[in-house]
């Protein structure tokens, strides 16, 4: 999955031009090379290939590149997670296939991966517009099939969905930041489902 890559005519909103997402695209390289703090705007303009001033005619600020990474990156995700729920019946499948398509598209972009992992925590202004952007419609979707597992008898009633979710989740932020900082070189995806069983069989023998 290939972050800002949509074309005009599927998101008719954005410049026909490709210049929008030429400058997220370079903001996500230099924010990942050089730190959100210490980059600048003109750096971000001289890897998208364009003038200082044309940044400013797309975003407001660095602060408003980042948020639109942020939200441009779990708008693909959620996108791709509502079409391909729909097509599985099985709660653990659909969760299986929710954590390939997380370490999918944080393993195939390690700027990204880092960007979301690294750079947003150094600001707790940042951690809180990402915890109230797409990420709460991320969790939403996770929650409710938890609990469709619960309904249906696949998962134990007597989980609490919410801090299933949660545990859902920091298990695969750890395993992308595990990726990062390994020197190893490793398909993140493969790690998906041992992760998920470990999750929803536990360590006890049944």
């Amino acid at each position: 999955m290939a972050l800002l890559t949509r074309t005009a005519a599927e998101s008719p909103q954005r410049p026909s031009n490709g210049k929008h997402e030429a400058i997220l695209r370079a903001a996500i390289t230099v924010f990942a090379r050089n730190g959100f703090f210490n980059s600048k705007v003109a750096d971000i303009a001289r890897e998208a290939g364009v003038a200082d001033g044309t940044v400013y005619l797309y975003f407001k600020n660095k602060d408003d590149l980042l948020l639109s990474i942020i939200n441009e990156a779990l708008d693909e995700a959620n996108e791709r997670i509502r079409r391909e729920m729909a097509e599985l019946t099985d709660p653990l499948e659909k969760l299986y296939r929710i954590a390939e398509l997380h370490l999918g598209l944080m393993g195939n972009d390690r700027d990204l991966a880092i960007v979301f992992e690294v750079e947003i925590r150094h600001s707790t202004k940042f951690m809180e517009e990402f915890s109230a952007t797409r990420l709460s419609e991320y969790l939403r979707m996770v929650r409710e099939i938890i609990e469709e597992g619960q309904r249906t008898g696949r998962f134990r009633t007597e989980i609490n969905p919410q801090i299933a979710t949660k545990v859902f989740f920091g298990a695969m932020d750890e395993m992308v930041t595990n990726w990062i900082l390994s020197h190893k070189a490793y398909n993140l995806v493969d790690y998906a489902r041992p992760v998920v069983d470990l999750l929803f069989r536990g360590f006890a023998r049944e």
